[in-house]
């Protein structure tokens, strides 16, 4: 009889592309007179895994550009790599 949770934990383990569902974005205080920082919450099919990216404050704001203009996105979670589909 087959183990079917550990079939699902493996092929689980093998995705390393997943698309990016949903983004969250995070500033949070340093303390005064300090720069904050920025973080990116990405949930990833659907909550099937999450990645949390911390981009300088410059490449937060490119990246929510590209999140917003881009068909869709793909996070590759082996490489930490953000794959933009066609931007509009």
């Amino acid at each position: 009889m087959t183990d079917k949770p550990q079939q699902e934990q493996n092929t689980e383990s093998t995705i390393k592309v997943r698309q990016v569902t949903d983004v969250h974005a995070n500033w949070s205080n340093q303390g005064p007179l300090q720069d904050g920082k920025f973080s990116y919450q990405l949930i990833l099919d659907n909550g099937a895994e999450e990645a949390l990216i911390m981009p300088t404050a410059q490449d937060a704001k490119a990246l929510r550009d590209f999140f917003d203009d881009a068909e869709s996105v793909y996070y590759d979670t082996q490489n930490e790599v953000l794959i933009f589909g066609k931007i509009q």
